[in-house]
């Protein structure tokens, strides 16, 4: 493994190996640069920030300030953070006509990490999404949304304690690449087409009255985000992987994507560090005495008895393959303090998130799959307004930090909304920067606020006892609970 991609992997949540350095600093600031061992951060780095749309500005104005004391508090005026305001969403549309100028994205581009609140989904054609916009131009292939609780927030399950999980969502792929056609349009009818010379047009229940949609899954970008989940299970001692996905129908787009993810856990690359499902079963039918593969593959496939003769045949190489490749380094127990990859469908995953939530540590999923399950798990946890997340390119170092939740227009203005969701996602920005001693600033200052019942609206009304705060309020407390 590369000394950089090391780096980048040691730098995504509690890191302590990237250190701030001193660079040659201009009165505006410092740019963050990535150099052969990870990210150069130096003690005045510029940081871009999108303010965002509708309750954007309030929650904006409450998190910088926090940022910026736990940025003092911990390093005593020794590094500080210069803001540079860039423009995109409504805001942008307003002053330039654009919806997202050349000028942000050159910003995002030439400073490396940045920060940014809800924006607004355009109406009508253009760009789709600015938040997709942003992922797809950067090539930021990594969405990391971390998934836990804090003691006293208000939850719909028995036992939300039980959740801690990190999502890493493919960002740049799978459906969210806009490759669609309306229906009874000409590309549409071309599509039709198409799918006729295929001799698979029958499948299409309704021909004249569909749209199509186009759906493409890699092996590179397959690789590239199950790569990044592996290793963050190394790094921070994670007890697996899981690969959620929906291959039992989509064989060849969510199935190569399980497939793949498999390939890469048992390369050269992980086979010291990892041990697939069906490996561990194998494994530990043989430390339990099961010399004879046959009996080993029955208790592999409860159906062992009604397969075909190839199937059984089939069954009992795997076994053989699996005793004679790495029984010498993975049996006898040592398997178990390796990363366990597994794959899971993606809707018996939706249910299992809720029933038996510490059977998940670090979950991987193509796009859709992590947009459905991110938002899922964060309603258990006090819903998507106090969850954060990050979208990064882990080897050019490009990282956008941002509040996962909507622009709440109807409450723009008002100093109402609850700003978790972006100073937990500066959270991450400064661990990923290396500064963890501001980091935890803030998550101390949050957890304290919470278990104080000292809140905004959305946790007040379902929390007895508890004290109503504006979303400014709630910032000075998370600064003197620092």
């Amino acid at each position: 493994m590369s000394t950089v991609s090391k780096s980048a992997r040691r730098i995504m949540e509690l890191s302590r190996g990237v250190r701030a350095h001193s660079a040659a600093a201009t009165a505006n600031g410092t740019a963050i640069r990535m150099g052969s061992n990870g990210l150069e951060v130096p003690n005045d780095p510029i940081i871009p920030f999108i303010a965002g749309d509708g309750t954007g500005p309030d929650i904006w104005n409450a998190s910088v300030r926090v940022f910026d004391a736990a940025v003092e508090k911990a390093y005593k005026g020794e590094r500080k953070i210069v803001w540079k305001k860039v423009l995109a969403g409504e805001e942008a549309f307003r002053k330039t006509n654009e919806w997202l100028p050349e000028e942000t994205l050159q910003a995002f581009r030439d400073y490396l990490v940045g920060i940014k609140g809800p924006l607004t989904t355009p109406l009508g054609g253009g760009i789709r999404s600015l938040n997709v916009a942003l992922r797809q131009e950067l090539d930021l292939y990594v969405c990391h949304r971390p998934v836990r609780y804090f003691k006293g927030v208000p939850s719909p399950v028995k036992k939300p304690e039980l959740v801690d999980m990190n999502i890493f969502r493919e960002n740049t792929e799978d459906i969210y690449a806009g490759i669609e056609f309306m229906n009874g349009s000409d590309e549409a009818k071309q599509v039709l087409a198409l799918l006729e010379k295929l001799g698979v047009s029958k499948k299409v229940r309704f021909p004249e009255s569909s749209s199509f949609g186009i759906k493409p899954i890699s092996k590179e970008g397959t690789t590239r985000i199950v790569r990044a989940a592996i290793e963050y299970a190394i790094e921070f001692n994670r007890p697996g992987v899981t690969l959620v996905n929906k291959g039992n129908i989509m064989k060849f787009t969510e199935g190569s994507f399980a497939k793949w993810g498999f390939e890469l856990a048992t390369s050269p690359e992980f086979r010291d560090k990892c041990v697939t499902e069906r490996e561990s079963w194998i494994l530990g039918n043989r430390d339990d005495g099961v010399e004879d593969p046959v009996q080993n593959a029955k208790l592999l496939e409860p159906g062992y008895d009604m397969m075909t003769d190839a199937q059984q045949d089939a069954a009992v190489q795997e076994v053989n393959d699996v005793i004679n490749s790495i029984y010498a380094t993975h049996g006898n127990g040592k398997y178990k303090k390796m990363v366990l990859v597994r794959g899971v469908i993606a809707d018996i995953a939706l249910q299992q998130v809720l029933t038996r939530p510490d059977d998940f540590s670090v979950v991987c999923c193509p796009n859709l799959n992590g947009d459905y399950l991110s938002d899922a798990l964060a309603a258990q946890v006090g819903g998507i307004g106090i969850a954060p997340g990050s979208n990064e390119n882990l080897v050019t170092g490009h990282a956008i930090f941002e509040a996962t939740h909507g622009t709440a227009p109807k409450y723009a203005g008002q100093d109402k909304v609850n700003p978790s969701s972006v100073l937990l996602s500066g959270n991450m920005m400064l661990n990923y920067m290396g500064w963890n001693e501001a980091a935890d600033l803030i998550l101390n200052g949050i957890s304290s606020a919470i278990e104080a019942k000292r809140v905004t609206y959305d946790f007040e009304r379902m929390m007895e006892g508890a004290t109503k705060l504006k979303c400014s309020e709630f910032a000075d407390e998370v600064i003197s609970r620092m």
